[in-house]
């Protein structure tokens, strides 16, 4: 039951990342207001790495940024690393 809880919040968090990264995109070709860094990196530390990483790649969003282009990709390793260490725990 747990595993599947967890797998739901991976792919939510996932799909919510990717739509603020989009709309962050959207929002800089328009020069508008925009989500502030902290929150879209806070989006990755909280389990969406695989929809900002997407963001970033399929988007062309915040490729100049060593935060992102190196700490997403890093954050986001450590994260399966550990989804997997909990996944083959037997209890």
């Amino acid at each position: 039951m747990e595993r599947t809880l967890l797998l739901f919040y991976l792919i939510a968090i996932n799909i919510i990342a990717f739509i603020f990264y989009a709309v962050d995109k959207r929002r800089a070709r328009r020069q508008q207001y925009r989500i502030s860094e902290a929150t879209l990196i806070s989006l990755v530390s909280l389990g969406g790495g695989f929809g900002a990483l997407a963001g970033i790649w399929l988007l062309h969003h915040k490729t100049r940024h060593k935060k992102f282009t190196i700490g997403v990709p890093a954050i986001m390793m450590a994260q399966v690393a550990f989804v997997l260490w909990l996944m083959a725990d037997p209890y």
